[in-house]
């Protein structure tokens, strides 16, 4: 179930001044957003399979991008997720 305030955070998290302030210490900004502490925590760990299902894709894509993630480890993960079939498998369907 997507989580309002995951979403929210994830979109302000694109102005670059709390974007900066949320990789200095991202305790600090968490604590503006009531978020479950489940998902605090999976923020916290960069539990990438607990956050995926409750946020736009759009913003979770753009959230680990300003955590450091590179592109091709995003979609490597995405795929990886319980009901997801491999990217390998998806493309062999279709040609």
């Amino acid at each position: 179930m997507r989580n309002y305030w995951l979403d929210k955070l994830f979109f302000d998290l694109q102005q670059p001044e709390l974007a900066a302030q949320y990789k200095a210490d991202r305790q600090k900004v968490l604590a503006h957003y009531p978020l479950p502490a489940d998902l605090r925590r999976a923020l916290l760990d960069d539990d990438f399979a607990a956050i995926a299902p409750r946020v736009n894709a759009y913003l979770l894509r753009f959230y680990f991008a300003i955590c450091g993630m590179k592109d091709d480890e995003f979609i490597r993960r995405l795929n990886e997720l319980p009901g997801k079939p491999p990217s390998e498998e998806r493309a062999s369907r279709h040609g």
